[in-house]
């Protein structure tokens, strides 16, 4: 594998105790670097808490539930995202998926119509996600399903979102955007905080399909969103660190959570991850308690340590 920047010990130190709340390791449809009872091992030695295991297609409670009981003492935790492949917007999965302990719900993101309609607005240069090659086999199979709606066309969610949003806050979950668009996502956030959800998480608002400018994320923020700054947006070429940095001060420190989004076989390991975003951030002028708000903290509230 192609040699990666190694975190410094500082930015270890600062982040140890944290959550990785957004990975994509093994087992899944596509390659991965890693496997998830690896990782645990590699999480134990660097003194990270534990990960969320992000899918795109499967439930990962139960696996959480394997992972916990094969490495000791990581906080392995489980997710569902609802695209097609769990039946969208469906409140049976969401249930059964809570029961399993289940920690954060996404809301759609490769079947969002917002991410359908972003496909083709990847800067130049930047690394395509590996799920678009799943989604174009499944096109090329004559098996792309329809894309999932949150929002009616008056731009408020609809029933089936406001019922799931009812059931995340009665199972105390977090929830996460997923790939929505920006007035989906305002919509979103402001029925779950009205439904009372624990806590609330806007996917990567630097994301190529998201783009959110600094007044809304303000905004969101304002509702007590935290937003997700995730490592590989920038290291991937889909969005600038100047950018990142820049986003991150006008909304304030503590209203972002970093998380790796790490797991692909080309990026670096997903052990590095949060402390090589500390890295960046404390060369970009945050201090060390801010970097520990951002990286330690809110990642323990998204996790519901």
């Amino acid at each position: 594998m192609t040699e990666h920047q190694v975190p410094s010990d500082r930015a270890r130190d600062l982040v140890r105790g944290g959550y990785d709340t957004h990975v994509h390791v093994a087992p899944d449809v596509m390659e991965r670097r890693i496997d998830d009872i690896d990782l645990s091992s590699r999480f134990l030695e660097v003194g990270l808490a534990g990960f969320v295991l992000k899918s795109h297609y499967v439930p990962t409670a139960e696996r959480a539930s394997v992972v916990r009981k094969a490495v000791p003492g990581i906080d392995a935790l489980g997710a569902i995202t609802l695209n097609a492949s769990v039946g969208g917007l469906n409140p049976v999965a969401v249930e059964i998926a809570a029961r399993q302990g289940a920690r954060v719900v996404w809301l759609p993101t490769v079947d969002s119509l917002n991410q359908r309609r972003s496909r083709a607005e990847m800067p130049a240069g930047a690394t395509p996600p590996m799920w678009a090659a799943v989604q174009d086999d499944l096109r090329d199979q004559g098996m792309e399903p329809d894309a999932v709606h949150v929002v009616d066309d008056a731009g408020s969610p609809t029933k089936g979102c406001r019922d799931l949003l009812q059931l995340i806050a009665q199972h105390q979950m977090t929830l996460a955007t997923g790939h929505l668009s920006g007035p989906e996502i305002v919509a979103v956030v402001d029925a779950a905080v009205d439904a009372g959800v624990r806590q609330v998480v806007v996917t990567h608002p630097e994301f190529t399909s998201q783009r959110l400018p600094v007044d809304v994320q303000r905004r969101l923020a304002a509702r007590g969103a935290l937003l997700e700054r995730c490592f590989t947006t920038p290291h991937t070429g889909k969005v600038s660190w100047e950018t990142m940095i820049d986003n991150i001060r006008a909304t304030g420190p503590e209203h972002s959570v970093v998380s790796s989004d790490l797991g692909q076989p080309f990026n670096p390991p997903v052990e590095d991850g949060l402390a090589l975003m500390a890295d960046h951030l404390l060369d970009a002028g945050f201090d060390e308690d801010e970097v520990v708000v951002m990286t330690r903290t809110n990642t323990l509230a998204v996790a519901g340590a």
